[in-house]
């Protein structure tokens, strides 16, 4: 998809600052942070949205959030997973991406 921001990401198109890759997904550092630690976990293989996702694929990346936690220093104190779907949901890139965000005290409802 040549007009996915993701897929631009993900071929090099766009510079990224990548904290982990392997052969299914990349994860970055969101250019505008909401929290201290905020990365985003994007599937290499373009699908629209959690609910288009393979739940193979779905399943995967989740298996990689303790991972990712430890690597970023948010396991103990706790972080939060948000996957936006579609417009009503918050979602402003359609190409799945689950955020991890975490080194503040994050308050609830998220809005």
């Amino acid at each position: 998809m040549n007009d996915c921001i993701f897929c631009r990401i993900i071929v090099g198109e766009i510079p990224s600052e990548r904290v982990y890759e392997d052969d299914k997904m990349i994860v970055i550092r969101d250019v505008a942070p909401a929290a201290p630690v905020h990365v985003l976990m994007i599937p290499k293989a373009h699908t629209e949205n959690i609910t288009t996702a393979p739940p193979e694929l779905v399943q995967y990346m989740l298996g990689k959030v303790k991972e990712l936690a430890v690597t970023l220093g948010v396991d103990e104190k706790g972080f939060r997973i948000v996957a936006n779907t579609g417009a009503d949901g918050g979602q402003t890139v359609n190409h799945l991406h689950i955020h991890l965000l975490g080194g503040k005290a994050l308050g609830w409802p998220p809005c």
